[in-house]
């Protein structure tokens, strides 16, 4: 059931419109000012606006700047009594879908509802897309089912809709700017850039112009302004990566653009506003260095509003296979080479090796072995290793077992499955909590792999 709202101050043409747009089964709500009207979406979502242009107050050109600012995906319809082609181009120029001129006649005013309709179909349709394609990619990149990386992902989902600024620790190589990533695309934000910045990369002077741009002439080369990190992320999402590497005096400005989200370009004196999520990362211990004076206070307790831990690979060790086999398809599809397995004793060399890189070292190696793969499989001898082996019986038996050189994804997640129950004894919601899985599901998986 469609929802319309219309806006005029005259009593007279709401009556009307109401009669004749109830009579074709739209549910119409009617408001006598833009301000009355703001109110009224905010309580309920409508499909299409009917604005009158003239009103005294907020008129109908405040009422769109306002729609088409809080992004509701209303369609708007301008209406006048006033033969202006300036206002009506003005509102077209705005975002206004169509613009009727007084007295309305009955056929043009459904026929504007109709086609607002259709509009408002698809901008919806064209929305569900969007999400079911961003959800995909997400759940594609989140590759994992151990206790350790389920914890990220549960706070991931948690944190991501929230506008809290977030810190993520963890060695080198767990997976920071992925996850940045993931907190950018589960967020309102999705839709606006996400920009990313290594804090470590640059000395403190190229560092603070690129975080806040420059004015033309601000220093020698600067021949004419260009925007900063902070612009360009505007309305999205800036990942600072390495923040514990920050020179002091870049700190504290960042500060301010945290604090109340101004700041001004190198050589510039006017101080510009943006609407920035800011998550940052670092493999330093930032209270240690708070401590040591190597990072301001203020600004460690600014951004550790949440923090996120990422585990190191050594101990989310039953998600080596997963990572394993998705890096193969991934590296075997990208450089065209028929490798679909691992063999045995290679996978078994893969989760008893300590993995000092991480997941990143788990790639390069991957990447690597299926370019020197000579077969179908990869083999003990594809794989470059540094000698940093762990003793296997040194190894809970559950952090890691053994598959078919040809396993599939699906066979994967069948063994962890197994593996998980008899861990559990059989007691099913026991295992299912292990898995961070619902009971249903786990019933569900367990008939479709036909495991007793």
């Amino acid at each position: 059931m469609a929802y319309l709202l219309i806006v005029d101050d005259d009593r007279d043409t709401r009556d009307a419109l109401q009669v004749i747009l109830r009579r074709e089964g739209f549910t119409v709500l009617a408001a006598a000012s833009g301000e009355e009207a703001l109110k009224q979406l905010q309580e309920q979502p409508v499909d299409v606006l009917l604005c009158d242009v003239k009103m005294p107050g907020m008129d109908g050109l405040a009422v769109l700047r306002h729609v088409r600012a809080t992004e509701t995906g209303v369609v708007v319809v301008m209406m006048s009594g006033h033969h202006d082609i300036a206002v009506a181009v003005e509102a077209m120029k705005q975002g206004a879908f169509d613009y009727l001129m007084k007295p309305l006649s009955k056929d043009d005013v459904l026929r504007a509802v109709q086609k607002a309709l259709a509009v408002r179909a698809l901008m919806v349709e064209n929305l569900i897309l969007r999400h079911q394609i961003r959800d995909q990619l997400v759940r594609a990149q989140v590759i994992g089912s151990s206790p350790a990386w389920r914890r990220v992902c549960d706070l991931i989902e948690q944190v991501a809709p929230s506008q809290a600024t977030v810190l993520l620790t963890g060695e080198s190589g767990t997976g920071k700017e992925l996850v940045a990533g993931l907190l950018h695309r589960l967020s309102g934000r999705a839709e606006r850039p996400f920009i990313v910045l290594n804090a470590a990369a640059l000395p403190a002077t190229l560092l603070e112009a690129e975080l806040f741009g420059y004015e033309k002439g601000a220093f020698t080369g600067a021949l004419q302004r260009k925007p900063g990190h902070f612009e360009l992320a505007d309305g999205g999402t800036l990942f600072l990566d390495e923040i514990g590497d920050m020179p002091p005096e870049v700190q504290v400005k960042l500060l301010r653009v945290l604090q109340d989200g101004t700041f001004q370009r190198l050589g510039g004196t006017r101080a510009l506003q943006v609407d920035v999520r800011v998550v940052a990362a670092t493999n330093k211990n930032l209270a240690q260095e708070v401590m040591t004076q190597r990072f301001r206070h203020d600004l460690y307790y600014r951004l550790n509003v949440i923090t996120i831990p990422l585990p190191p690979l050594r101990e989310r060790r039953q998600d080596i296979p997963l990572l394993a086999t998705h890096f193969l398809r991934l590296y075997a599809q990208e450089n065209h080479k028929e490798v679909t397995g691992i063999q045995q004793e290679a996978l078994q060399r893969l989760q008893t090796y300590a993995w000092p890189g991480n997941v990143r070292e788990l790639e390069n190696v991957m990447e690597r072995a299926v370019v020197l793969a000579q077969g179908t499989t990869v083999t003990t001898a594809d794989l470059s290793l540094e000698d940093h082996q762990l003793d296997v019986r040194q190894l809970p038996t559950e952090d890691c077992f053994v598959l078919p050189a040809d396993a599939t994804l699906a066979q994967v997640e069948r063994e962890t499955i197994v593996q998980a129950l008899k861990r559990r004894h059989g007691n099913r919601q026991a295992t299912a909590r292990q898995l961070a899985i619902g009971v249903s599901t786990l019933y569900r998986k367990l008939k479709d792999y036909e495991i007793a």
